[in-house]
C-alpha cells in the first residue's frame, strides 16, 4: 500500500494566493512563496499551485512564482493553470515544477495527455478534475475553474485519462470545495474504484477527521487542502499525526 501524502493548495491569482467557497467570494490569503516554505517547514509532502484564472484569461502559467518557489522549497511542486502544450509543459518542469496539472486543457485536447506522458513520463502528469454531481452515482466534469459545464460523465473520463497515460488524478468536488464539511466520499470511492492511478483528494476538508476519513473509505492515495492550512486552523504536522493515531501509514 502506498504511505498516504497531506498536500497543501495554494490557489493563485495575480501573484497571491487566494481562497474562495464553490469558486465564488476569491479573497487573499498571503504570497505564494512564503506560504510555500512555511508548508515545506510542517513538513508537507508536496504542494499544489493552481494559477486559478489562467485558463479563464487564456494566458500562461507564472512561472516566476514557480521559479521562486522552487529555489526555496524542496518538496515537490505540481503547478497547473494555462498549460495548453507540450512546450508549455516543458517550461513548467524547467521553471522547478516536478509535475504539471492540466485540467481544462486536457478535456479540450485529450492527446496533450498523452504527449506529455510519452515525452516527459507518467509521473509528470496530472490531470486535475472538477466534478459536480447530476444524479444518483453520476457526476459531469466542469472546465474553466468550474464555469463551464462540459456534459462529460466523469467515470469515462477518468477511464480515458488512465489510457491516456497520465501518472496522477487531482480530483476535486465542486459541491464540496471551501464549504468545509468533508471530502466528497462517494465521487471518490467511484473514481478511485475505476482506475489503478494514484488519485488526491480534494474539496472539503474542514475538520482533522475528514482526512482519516477519507483514507479509511476510499482509495485515496493523497488528500489535499487549503483554507484548513491557510487560515492555520490546522498544520500538515498535526494531519499526519492524526491518520498514524488512525493506523494510517503516512508519508
Amino acid at each position: 500500500m502506498l504511505a498516504k501524502r497531506i498536500i497543501p493548495c495554494l490557489d493563485v491569482r495575480d501573484g497571491k494566493v487566494v481562497k474562495g467557497v464553490n469558486f465564488q467570494g476569491i479573497k487573499d490569503v498571503g504570497d505564494p512563496v512564503e506560504a510555500s516554505k512555511e508548508y515545506n517547514r510542517q513538513g508537507a509532502d508536496e504542494l499544489v499551485f493552481y494559477d486559478i484564472t489562467a485558463s479563464y484569461e487564456e494566458r500562461g502559467v507564472f512561472l516566476d512564482v514557480v521559479r521562486e518557489t522552487a529555489k526555496q522549497v524542496f518538496v515537490p511542486l505540481t503547478v497547473g493553470g494555462g498549460i495548453k502544450t507540450v512546450d508549455d509543459i516543458r517550461e513548467t518542469l524547467r521553471a522547478g515544477a516536478d509535475k504539471v496539472s492540466v485540467n481544462s486543457q486536457a478535456v479540450k485536447n485529450p492527446q496533450l495527455i498523452r504527449e506529455g506522458a510519452d515525452i516527459f513520463g507518467s509521473q509528470c502528469i496530472c490531470v486535475g478534475i472538477d466534478a459536480k454531481k447530476i444524479g444518483e452515482k453520476k457526476w459531469t466534469v466542469y472546465i474553466n475553474g468550474g464555469r463551464v459545464d462540459m456534459k462529460l460523465d466523469l467515470i469515462d473520463w477518468v477511464k480515458k485519462i488512465e489510457a491516456l497515460g497520465a501518472g496522477e488524478i487531482c480530483l476535486n468536488s465542486i459541491d464540496a470545495d471551501g464549504t468545509k464539511q468533508g471530502f466528497d466520499i462517494d465521487m471518490l470511492k467511484a473514481v478511485c474504484d475505476s482506475v489503478n492511478i494514484p488519485v488526491i483528494a480534494s474539496g472539503g476538508a474542514g475538520k482533522i477527521e475528514d482526512f482519516s476519513e477519507v483514507f479509511e473509505k476510499t482509495g485515496a492515495t493523497a488528500a489535499l487542502a487549503a483554507s484548513l492550512f491557510h487560515f492555520k486552523e490546522l498544520t500538515v504536522g498535526q494531519v499526519k499525526e492524526h491518520c498514524r493515531g488512525k493506523g494510517i501509514i503516512m508519508r
